[in-house]
């Protein structure tokens, strides 16, 4: 059986963390692809070779190469995602990859399902109330209102 692609949201806070956590520990299994998508919504035009990826996203990046996407992709890993990555590659028979999109985060993750494509997406969640999710919008919500693959979403307190 051929392995699946899993996509996990990223974008290096605590609950994007938890959900990378939750997804290498109860998700992954040995042949599966790990790929993290990370949207960045801030970037200048002039920031390395972003215009050259900025319609589809970057190439799938492997992990050997991910502490190095600095200057390339405009993105700045931290070291515990970095060692969580690591980890789990390891430990479970994994590979691990990097796709990095630019814009409007809930357009680009929905994008990313079909782009890379992915069997599966876990996302975190920030926990917004009713009131803050209906005024500042969820790309949580978005994402499990809208994709076409199973969508897991991880609180960062789980």
């Amino acid at each position: 059986m051929a392995g699946r692609n899993i996509g996990v949201a990223v974008d290096f806070s605590s609950c994007s963390k938890a959900a990378l956590r939750w997804a290498s520990t109860n998700l992954t299994r040995s042949g599966d692809k790990l790929i993290l998508i990370h949207v960045n919504s801030s970037f200048q035009n002039e920031q390395g070779a972003v215009h050259l990826w900025e319609q589809s996203g970057s190439p799938l990046i492997p992990l050997a190469e991910f502490s190095d996407v600095t200057k390339t992709y405009g993105v700045s890993p931290d070291k515990e995602t970095i060692e969580i990555l690591t980890q789990v590659a390891h430990q479970r028979g994994i590979e691990v990859y990097a796709k990095i999109f630019y814009g409007d985060p809930a357009k680009k993750l929905y994008e990313a399902v079909d782009l890379v494509p992915l069997s599966c997406m876990v996302i975190g969640s920030r926990g917004l109330s009713t009131l803050k999710r209906a005024l500042m919008g969820s790309v949580s919500t978005y994402i499990v209102n809208h994709v076409a693959c199973p969508v897991t979403v991880v609180k960062e307190n789980m």
